[in-house]
């Protein structure tokens, strides 16, 4: 890249110009980097992980990064087995005291994928169909990511001076719980002390054609309950009827949590749920959403709630309670008259501001021993809280959001919309508490695209709209002051 001297000034037009010119290129490495199986729940696929890790690791390296790999250690799996955790890549590039410094945070690995599973293609071989690129990975998280990386690539391509020191955190483990990123985080915690602003581009637009900035995400406590009945697995012709059966406990349970209407039957579990604002439904009514567009993507006959803002209000600034599974219980294909000896069940509730989730750990856990008390079943029961991420909200007000809102304007030539998300991304609570700095949260992919799902895909336009609103971007964020 060119010195500051020669530098050219910024000129958005130019720069998309170049991501228009280089649009076969940018799909053709998201193409090698969906190839990768970068799945990091199975130690089968760990070196994979770690492949892409490094894989990405090089090619800011020869964008001029300084991109060091930290090694988090083991991870122990259920079975006692043991294997590496990805390393986490921390990388700046441009020291310059006199400019803001922007951090960009991101996922290299991705949910797991079998063509038996529904997919149309296979999942780790992108297709370019009708203007989508489908495979896993390509909207969650590998097409945002390397989204920044184009962006960076334009300026420097077009020897326009980057107007912000750029930092990256990119992990491979976020789809697994981001194990070791927190500690690791707060062991090197002077790599974020001259941190300015945090994007993390780790979500999606509400809907399909109008783009949004993301100022809030709900928390979620995650829970088990074990059920154990025997001492080993029991024939249901030779046992039933004469033992109480776990699964029978559990289904009594994991009913008696949820009502038909999504309403959580746990006392008090709307106590500290933050009071509506003068006119903040305005704010949902406002919001470009079709509810007869979001039900038939769902694929379902009706919505609890058949209006637009109770259906947004519902997904982001209230709490919800979902039934995940039943561990130990019979689930392939066909019959078996097994009476599970053990069962343990899974649910989660994500929770909103001002909820706390060893509050609501207390609440959940002790509303299910009433419960199991009722049910007076002599079986071994245990309910208890796995893990509880916190609820994180920015205030609207803030340059960071703006400098997004203005960039999106600048590329899609609309203002956006300002959302919530019902999902919940841990990390972005860490990084405000650690920098003290303002977080937001810039999609790329849109509603539709499937992340964790069948036929996951990112559309062309948005991977190519979107490295240019990134560039934006990168522009704006500096203004403030000037």
């Amino acid at each position: 890249m060119a010195d500051t001297k020669e530098a050219k000034p910024f000129d958005l037009n130019a720069l998309t110009a170049h991501v228009d010119a280089n649009k076969d290129a940018y799909i053709k490495l998201l193409g090698e980097a969906i190839n990768i199986p970068s799945v990091s729940s199975s130690k089968e696929h760990r070196s994979q992980v770690i492949y892409m890790v490094k894989w990405m690791a090089n090619l800011l390296r020869e964008s001029g990064f300084s991109a060091e790999l930290f090694e988090l250690g083991d991870e122990t799996f259920p079975d006692g087995s043991k294997t590496v955790l990805p390393p986490v890549i921390l990388g700046h590039l441009g020291k310059d005291p006199n400019k803001k410094t922007l951090l960009i945070y991101g996922h290299l690995d991705v949910q797991p994928a079998h063509k038996e599973d529904g997919w149309a293609t296979e999942p780790f071989e992108m297709v370019h169909k009708d203007g989508r690129l489908f495979g896993r990975g390509a909207s969650d998280d590998k097409g945002p990511v390397l989204g920044w990386l184009h962006a960076i690539q334009a300026y420097q391509a077009l020897h326009m001076e980057l107007p912000v020191n750029i930092k990256c955190v990119f992990e491979g483990m976020e789809e697994s719980g981001s194990k070791g990123l927190d500690e690791l985080l707060i062991k090197q915690k002077e790599f974020l002390d001259d941190v300015d602003y945090v994007c993390i581009s780790d979500n999606y637009w509400l809907g399909t054609t109008k783009p949004c900035v993301t100022y809030g995400l709900r928390g979620v406590c995650y829970f088990f309950i074990e059920v154990q009945c025997a001492a080993k697995d029991l024939h249901s012709g030779l046992y039933g009827g004469s033992v109480h059966e776990a699964m029978s406990d559990m289904v009594y349970l994991l009913n008696s949590l949820v009502s038909v209407d999504g309403r959580i039957a746990i006392p008090g579990i709307m106590d500290d749920v933050e009071p509506l604002f003068k006119n903040e439904k305005l704010v949902y009514s406002d919001i470009e959403f079709n509810i007869d567009e979001y039900r038939q993507m769902i694929g379902c006959k009706k919505l609890i709630h058949e209006d637009k803002v109770k259906t947004l209000m519902s997904r982001w600034r209230y709490p919800s309670l979902s039934i995940h599974g039943i561990e130990g219980a019979f689930h392939d294909p066909g019959q078996k008259t097994v009476i599970p000896r053990k069962v343990i069940g899974k649910f989660s509730i994500r929770i909103v501001p001002d909820q706390k989730p060893q509050h609501i750990a207390k609440q959940t856990v002790e509303f299910l021993d009433a419960q199991w008390k009722a049910r007076n079943s002599p079986n071994t029961y245990k309910a208890y809280m796995v893990d509880g991420g916190n609820h994180w909200k920015a205030p609207l007000d803030n340059f960071n959001v703006k400098a997004a809102a203005k960039a999106i304007k600048n590329v899609y030539n609309v203002e956006p919309d300002f959302t919530r998300e019902g999902g919940s991304i841990p990390i972005t609570l860490l990084f405000q508490e650690l920098t003290g700095k303002s977080v937001i949260l810039l999609p790329m992919g849109a509603g539709d695209d499937g992340a964790h799902s069948q036929n996951e895909k990112i559309d062309v336009r948005n991977y190519i709209e979107g490295t240019k609103v990134f560039c934006s971007y990168l522009h704006e964020i500096a203004q403030e002051g000037k």
